[in-house]
């Protein structure tokens, strides 16, 4: 059994284009639809509840972002590992990784619940909440925690089901939780009037249909990748999760950033800035998950190519990768310079939001260079960390998510006295391109399997003279 289904790896043998795209559609039909959940529930706060509530959700990104970093690190991490394990045809190894991210996920997601909640008056005065918005901050936090259980057992499977050769699955899954959800906002938040709690509720219970779909997984006699609650060599998961650093350093990073706008724009625009900064988190949500989406489908391939040291293929992969991005870039802008005034209208009511929405139009003119580079990043941060380059791939994604855009927000809070600190977002882009580029050239596709045969000649004669 195992051999045929060796044979039959589209990533490793598999017409070039048909198989990325195989794995890409479902891929961007499930990140759209998780995008597209948050994006509803956004509109039905922003309309029904109002745009002080949009702030008050927004403060709560930071800690969402750091919890979700420690999930999203094991979980990439370790799909990237278990994918060098199947493309070097070792079942029974990414087995293994798969099972012990598992089993870590769900401990850690115990622990952070319990501490979260715990600690809540505590972080939100860190986080720098006013008395107006911490009862709301409270309605949504307190119900949102315990579904972080689900949330985070559903990333894990769901890159994993993914790798082993079931995308359409993970898509479905993700699709049914964003139809849920929608529907939930509608009436938790449209016609029952719950607030903020209603948006919470409805995005908790969204995640079961998710965890329920993807668990059917187990049930397949195709899947390659078995679960066991014995294991051993625990700490691969911790080396795992360091090939993993940069998406981590993505989470947590973009956790702090809003940490530091929402201080820098309640001190000069008020919660107004606060939820016209929510608002344009909104616009760029959709395309910058399509980026990870296309990032996320290129580790899939390059991941296997990689540990089948499959040079061709790689530079292939790639090729199309940097392609999409480009084409998606122009895209991207057009729609955002030419139909800000509109999508914005989406998230809050015409009346009482004038302020807010000249605001965020603001903003969209100052932040839409992001993607002219954003894409290009993104994609050579998944290579790196494809390839095993997880230091390189962790200072790419340091530098975009919060070295650069964190010193500039600084320097240019200081340097004005206005709002155009937001053109920290695109500056930083335009730095990490360099940088970026910089780490591709250096490791292109043939040079990092030489790199990587020469460390294991290395490791063979070690162990000779040991």
């Amino acid at each position: 059994m195992e051999a045929t289904q060796d044979q039959d790896n589209k990533a490793l043998d598999g017409p070039i284009l048909s198989t990325f795209l195989k794995y890409l559609l479902p891929s961007i039909i499930g990140m759209l639809a998780m995008s597209s959940a948050s994006i509803v529930d956004g509109i039905f706060i922003g309309n029904y509840v109002g745009v002080t509530a949009l702030a008050a959700v927004n403060l709560i990104i930071p800690i969402l972002s750091v919890l979700f970093g420690v999930g999203l690190m094991l979980s990439i991490g370790g799909s990237v590992r278990g994918g060098k394990y199947l493309g070097e045809k070792n079942t029974a190894a990414a087995s293994g990784i798969f099972s012990k991210t598992l089993i870590a996920v769900i401990g850690y997601a115990i622990v952070i619940i319990v501490l979260g909640l715990v600690f809540e008056s505590s972080l939100f005065g860190l986080l720098g909440a006013t008395d107006e918005l911490i009862p709301l901050m409270s309605d949504y936090y307190r119900v949102i925690m315990p579904f972080l259980l689900a949330q985070l057992v559903t990333i894990v499977l769901y890159f994993f089901v993914r790798l082993d050769g079931f995308p359409s699955l993970a898509a479905t899954a993700l699709v049914m939780g964003s139809v849920v959800n929608m529907v939930l906002d509608y009436l938790f938040i449209g016609v029952f009037g719950w607030g903020l709690s209603g948006a919470a509720w409805a995005t908790g219970l969204s995640q079961l249909l998710p965890l329920l779909t993807l668990l059917t997984y187990f049930l397949s006699r195709k899947r390659k990748l078995r679960f066991s609650l014995r294991q051993k060599n625990w700490s691969e998961v911790f080396k795992a999760a360091y090939n993993g650093l940069s998406e981590f350093i993505n989470e947590i990073s973009g956790g702090i950033i809003a940490f530091i706008f929402n201080l820098m724009l309640i001190h000069r625009a008020g919660v107004d800035g606060v939820a016209a900064i929510t608002v344009l988190n909104y616009l760029l949500m959709i395309g910058f998950m399509i980026y990870f989406s296309i990032s996320d489908t290129a580790q899939v391939m390059l991941s296997q190519n990689f540990g089948a040291q499959n040079t061709q293929r790689l530079k292939q992969f790639l090729a199309i990768t940097f392609s999409m991005t480009s084409l998606l870039s122009m895209f991207f802008i057009a729609i955002l310079l030419l139909f800000n005034e509109s999508l914005i209208y989406l998230f809050v009511d015409a009346e009482g939001a004038d302020k807010t929405v000249a605001i965020a139009i603001e903003f969209v003119y100052y932040v839409w260079p992001i993607f002219i580079f954003a894409g290009a990043n993104m994609t050579i941060s998944g290579y790196l960390t494809a390839i095993h380059l997880p230091f390189q791939s962790g200072v790419v994604s340091l530098c975009r998510s919060l070295i650069f855009p964190a010193s500039l927000l600084v320097l240019l809070y200081v340097m004005f006295d206005d709002t155009r600190f937001v053109l920290a977002l695109p500056i930083g882009e335009v730095l990490t391109f360099a940088l970026a580029l910089g780490f591709f050239i250096r490791h292109q596709p043939q040079r990092a399997i030489d790199d990587e045969n020469a460390k294991k000649s290395d490791a063979t004669a070690k162990q000779r003279l040991a």
